[in-house]
């Protein structure tokens, strides 16, 4: 199959904010756009029916729409819409599987909302074999700023080449700086009666600044042009995350393909970033 950003479409204002990001997207890889609308209820196609009564009426026009709106943005974009008779969590997972990545909409969450809602969206993230790329609707909100470039997020333990390979190149097509944040809780032993001990945290940033270092080397050098901008935190690797985020053009976070099997299928930072990161957020799985 021909390289392909697929994004799903269901007529919320979050899945065109998500559609006008993936025609970006496509356009600056130079691949096709394709428009998924999943419906379980679809009907085969009529032989002879008036538009106005068939059944697949308004699956069509909301397709047609949008592919009208992104086609008008981006005249050389290959756009190709897709309705599919399935339910929508398993058209995505499937189309992800056959695409470069996958755009879809996303509410975010209110705090207590995060610990008890579900969707469509983080499914996807979680079952998905090739970057997921989640998007709020953007009405209203502040525009990110260039000079916040691509945030990624990174454990310094384990492997993180896919991650990194997503990152980089990301932020080299915008021609924005990448930033690297890696968050570090303080123990317990860092903090004193009067504030916290600052030869530890000196030895614990040291520490984490050196592995951050090592790991981004060979990177810097696949990738000259890219400005990269170090970044230990020493909070919660979740704020940490978030907090870098604020202003962001994308944030890339990573997922374990293969995690045991009682274990939650995305780990806490990656939770916070979906739930509560206003920028889009790319969620790249990795072994």
């Amino acid at each position: 199959m021909e390289p392909v950003v697929t994004v799903g479409l269901d007529g919320s204002p979050e899945s065109m904010a998500a559609a006008r990001w993936a025609a970006d997207e496509a356009g600056r890889r130079k691949v096709a756009l394709r428009l998924l609308h999943a419906w379980p209820m679809l009907a085969p196609e009529p032989a002879r029916v008036p538009a106005e009564i068939e059944q697949n009426y308004w699956a069509k026009r909301l397709v047609h729409h949008a592919q009208a709106e992104l086609q008008a943005r981006h005249p050389g974009l290959v756009i190709v819409g897709s309705l599919v008779a399935d339910d929508a969590q398993n058209a995505l997972v499937k189309a992800a599987s056959e695409s470069e990545l996958t755009v879809l909409g996303s509410l975010g969450l209110t705090p207590a909302e995060s610990y008890f809602m579900g969707s469509v969206s983080t499914a996807v993230v979680a079952h998905a074999e090739q970057p997921v790329i989640l998007v709020r609707a953007t009405d209203g909100q502040k525009a990110p700023s260039p000079a916040r470039g691509v945030v990624v997020a990174l454990k310094l333990h384990g492997p993180c080449d896919d991650l990194l390979a997503f990152a980089f190149d990301a932020a080299a097509a915008r021609g924005v700086p990448l930033r690297p944040v890696h968050g570090r809780s303080l123990p317990i032993h860092a903090r004193t009666p009067w504030g916290v001990d600052h030869g530890v945290t000196k030895e614990i940033t040291d520490d984490a600044q050196s592995r951050l270092g090592q790991v981004l080397g060979p990177w810097r050098e696949r990738f000259p042009g890219v400005e990269v901008a170090d970044g230990v935190r020493l909070q919660g690797p979740a704020e940490a995350v978030v907090r870098a985020a604020e202003g962001a053009e994308l944030l890339v976070v990573g997922r374990r393909k293969h995690r045991p099997a009682l274990a939650p299928r995305l780990g806490p930072v990656t939770q916070a970033a979906l739930h509560h990161a206003r920028c889009p957020v790319a969620v790249v799985p990795h072994d």
